[in-house]
């Protein structure tokens, strides 16, 4: 089975880890931190805003049943991709929207996915498109956060998860 890796920044990495997670053709997923510009942060260091690292899901996927281009639209599909470093009632530079890739391949994927989700909106996107410089595992009490606390914080909608369980891309 081929695997392939994708960093996605969402707002809040619990929510958005549990919604990439619904998603047939997702094998696996951590939350941590990304492209920031200290090493190991911890999460109260990130939630400072001092650390430059944005909240992010590592979502490794099998190409041959989720392609990157339809996780891409899905991702735009669970964020406001025209709000700068905010998703919901989150807000700082920890909770920016990025996507964060390792293979230089994936490039055009994006940049296509991207110029075609701008139509929708007058104005600018903000979501980061950059390689992924680095990552860190968030601590293990927030790894798989909703599936440990059912009734735990979420900015996304109960609805969004539904609708990922449902969505199978057309191939």
């Amino acid at each position: 089975m081929r695997t392939k890796d994708i960093y996605l920044a969402g707002g809040c990495f619990w929510g958005t880890e549990h919604y990439f997670k619904q998603i047939a053709g997702v094998l696996d997923t951590e939350v941590g931190f990304a492209n920031g510009h200290t090493e190991n942060p911890t999460y109260k260091e990130v939630y400072t805003d001092t650390t430059g690292h944005a909240e992010t899901v590592h979502v490794r996927y099998n190409p041959d049943i989720a392609s990157l281009e339809f996780l891409l639209r899905m991702f735009f599909k669970a964020i406001d991709p025209t709000s700068l470093n905010r998703q919901g009632h989150d807000e700082g530079t920890r909770y920016r929207t990025g996507i964060y890739y390792i293979d230089a391949d994936d490039l055009p994927i994006i940049e296509k996915v991207y110029q075609e989700e701008q139509k929708s909106y007058s104005q600018p996107l903000v979501v980061e498109k950059q390689p992924l410089e680095n990552f860190y595992r968030a601590e293990e009490y927030h790894q798989d956060y909703l599936d440990k606390n059912p009734d735990g914080y979420c900015h996304l909608p109960l609805s969004l998860f539904e609708f990922a369980r449902q969505s199978k891309e057309k191939k």
